[in-house]
């Protein structure tokens, strides 16, 4: 592996170079990014895929809806449908996009809308409906057209990006110097246990700057949800199968949740935003059927599920113990009290000073 990043970082030296470009004409203002009259907060990252994204709009629309009207934002990615869309309580994954659809399950009441052009996206937004007063941007820290007026870089423990290195010999879309875009840092999914000493050595090694604010998360799971009617009487506990199977982009962290509980897990990994076939779930179906343990389930994901949504697909997963497991992003103390204070009086007091 180490050999492989060498022979591949002359590449990585090219791409992040024209990524530099781009970006000094941004900040240089050579190029223009165009602004908006609301408050417009981009949730991101500058590694590829499986930092917490959609766990923190969540936390966010939690937050924020309460008290105001709001928007997500996103690509809506591997969706076959092109442009800007709002999504409808019955839309499908093929039409919006996974994330926009959990968005769409998990908050009926919010907009959700998927555009590639993010300002186009908010532009579309604001005609659609002239009182929406935040958009959440899903996955924009690369889109510099659009000037967000509170950036949030997600980083995993796991891989800080100060640790990576540009693609391909990496798996950092820009280089770890563009951090300094950010007014917020989260690291994202921290050990619950986080001690101090090791809070302080990631903050050493992250080195915010004065105006930016550097907070720490972590993951918190929620109880089985299953997906259709089957009836499990069984006393499922520690020391009994899990058939995992997932296409997100890291699923390490749930393989270790449950690792870390006893369970034996048996795990079935496709590519982040696989659309599944009616072969592949016929191949966890049968991998299922053969595992020698009689106290067994399937488990997936919450976004995952989302991609098993018409009548064909769910026949196949008929008569099965088929779960999902909800999770929430979560701050550790006093993080909490300061990030959501930073968030509400950033909306709140959006414009009042001109």
């Amino acid at each position: 592996m180490f050999l492989l990043k060498i022979i591949l970082f002359p590449f990585s030296f090219i791409y992040g170079s024209v990524i530099e470009i781009r970006n000094g004409l941004y900040s240089g203002g050579l190029i223009k990014s165009n602004k908006y009259n609301i408050p417009i907060i981009c949730i991101g990252n500058i590694s590829y895929g499986g930092t917490g994204k959609t766990p923190l709009v969540e936390y966010l629309v939690r937050l924020l809806s309460p008290n105001n009207r709001l928007a997500t934002l996103s690509r809506g990615y591997k969706r076959k449908s092109k442009g800007f869309i709002i999504a409808k309580n019955n839309s499908l994954t093929a039409e919006i996009g996974d994330e926009p659809k959990q968005f769409k399950t998990k908050f009926p009441e919010l907009m959700v809308a998927a555009c590639e052009d993010r300002c186009k996206g908010v532009s579309e937004i604001l005609k659609s409906d002239a009182d929406t007063n935040c958009v959440l941007l899903d996955d924009a820290f690369q889109h510099r057209s659009l000037k967000a007026g509170l950036n949030i870089l997600l980083s995993d423990y796991n891989n800080l990006y100060t640790r990576d290195f540009v693609l391909p010999s990496g798996t950092l879309r820009e280089h770890s110097s563009s951090a300094k875009r950010a007014d917020i840092i989260i690291i994202t999914k921290c050990p619950q246990a986080l001690s101090p000493e090791e809070r302080r050595k990631i903050s050493n090694e992250i080195n915010p700057s004065g105006n930016q604010h550097l907070f720490f998360s972590y993951i918190e799971y929620d109880s089985l949800k299953k997906i259709n009617d089957f009836k499990f009487e069984k006393n499922f506990n520690s020391k009994q199968t899990v058939l995992l199977f997932s296409g997100i982009a890291n699923i390490k962290p749930l393989e270790q949740y449950f690792k870390d509980r006893k369970y034996s897990v048996i795990s079935l990994i496709f590519k982040d935003h696989h659309q599944y076939s009616i072969q592949d779930l016929s191949k966890i179906r049968n991998t299922f059927n053969n595992i020698a343990d009689e106290n067994k389930i399937i488990l997936t994901t919450e976004k995952d599920i989302m991609r098993i949504e018409t009548p064909a697909q769910k026949e196949i997963l008929t008569g099965l113990p088929v779960f999902y497991i909800p999770i929430k992003a979560e701050f550790f103390e006093p993080d909490k009290e300061m990030f959501n204070k930073i968030i509400i009086d950033y909306v709140t007091n959006f414009g009042k000073d001109k």
